[in-house]
């Protein structure tokens, strides 16, 4: 990786209501959270390698994801919500914590997690402020609501990151099909479509489908929306587990997806090595260091999922490690603390 120091605003931020992108027009609800001078850090373009998990805290397990985080020295890290679970006002503490582990000036790249969302474990507008971003180019609101293209010059990924079922202090944050949330997000993957971006990955806090204790916050219209436009992969939090689905697309026997119940036709792939364009596939790693939960195999949305890791089933803490060229994505679980568990799969 090449590290450029660039002052006075080095990412690229829209505080205006539009910004023109690969010829469409996204609206921008509000501003970034926090300004700042970052270092602005420039992968190698040739390929892109990045880890993201979720629900962290202050725990040795917590602070050994971060250790672990630093010594795989990936481009960036995606934080997926619920950062510190400690108190309003100390956010600059667990930031401090954050960087004192994985370096000085790494992008560790957050967006807003229910714990911090209303106020409850600390605000995402303090923790977008103490861990800013750090990539060139991001537009939206960050924090919240933003896309960034990676590299910068010559993107072989788009990362779509949203807060649906978040509840803010301007109120809840819908992305149900019409609203404001959801034709921002529409349009940030269609325009890495229209650009040739290679690879689109979409993070937010909470997941939908799910073998763990929460139902579909984000709302099926959401979630149907990114299948049908095959966004390659989609990361989440919130569940204190590891799960990882099959390869999903919607068809005309599938024509959405449907929770609470397992429609085959909605699954196109259920190894290791998928195909690229033909699907999405979910990841929860709530693995960053909060007590886990269990693994409900009884669940009917279970045959939906390859491989999990949970309090009754080989309990590891970590985050997934990605590497993006502009044939291949691979992923790996990074163990941190606990258990044994891998897992691990393409889409090339």
């Amino acid at each position: 990786m090449r590290a450029t120091t660039i002052a006075k605003a080095a990412v690229v931020v829209v505080v205006a209501s539009a910004a023109i992108v690969a010829g469409v027009v996204l609206a921008v609800p509000g501003s970034v959270e926090a300004p700042g001078e970052p270092t602005v850090r420039v992968p190698d373009s040739a390929s892109v390698r990045f880890t993201a998990s979720g629900d962290f805290s202050s725990s040795p397990e917590a602070l050994s994801v971060l250790d672990a985080i630093g010594a795989i020295e990936p481009d960036f890290h995606l934080a997926l919500g619920d950062l510190s679970y400690g108190t309003a006002g100390e956010e600059q503490q667990w930031c401090t914590e954050v960087t004192n582990r994985v370096g000085t000036g790494f992008p560790f790249e957050v967006v807003s997690g229910n714990h911090e969302s209303n106020g409850d474990n600390g605000n995402i507008g303090d923790f977008a402020t103490c861990l800013p971003n750090q990539l060139s180019g991001a537009v939206g609101r960050y924090g919240r609501e933003y896309y960034v293209d990676v590299p910068a010059d010559d993107p072989l990924v788009r990362f779509v990151m949203i807060s649906p079922g978040l509840t803010f202090a301007d109120g809840e944050w819908s992305y149900a099909a019409g609203t404001a949330h959801y034709d921002w997000t529409a349009a940030a993957v269609d325009g890495a479509h229209a650009a040739d971006i290679p690879w689109v990955v979409v993070g937010m806090h909470k997941s939908c489908l799910s073998l763990g204790a929460y139902a579909c916050d984000p709302g099926t219209e959401l979630i149907s929306m990114l299948v049908d436009k095959r966004v390659d992969l989609v990361l989440t939090g919130h569940e204190h587990l590891y799960q990882r689905s099959n390869q999903f697309s919607t068809s005309s026997a599938c024509p959405s997806v449907v929770v609470d119940t397992f429609l085959p036709a909605c699954v196109v792939d259920t190894d290791d090595a998928y195909l690229k364009g033909a699907g999405t596939v979910f990841i929860s790693a709530g693995t960053g260091g909060m007590p886990f939960r269990d693994v409900n195999l009884a669940d009917p949305e279970a045959p939906y999922f390859n491989a999990f890791a949970g309090l009754n089933a080989n309990p590891t803490w970590g985050s997934i490690e990605v590497t993006v060229t502009a044939t291949q994505l691979s992923s790996r679980f990074a163990r941190a603390a606990g258990g044994t568990f891998t897992d691990a799969f393409t889409l090339s």
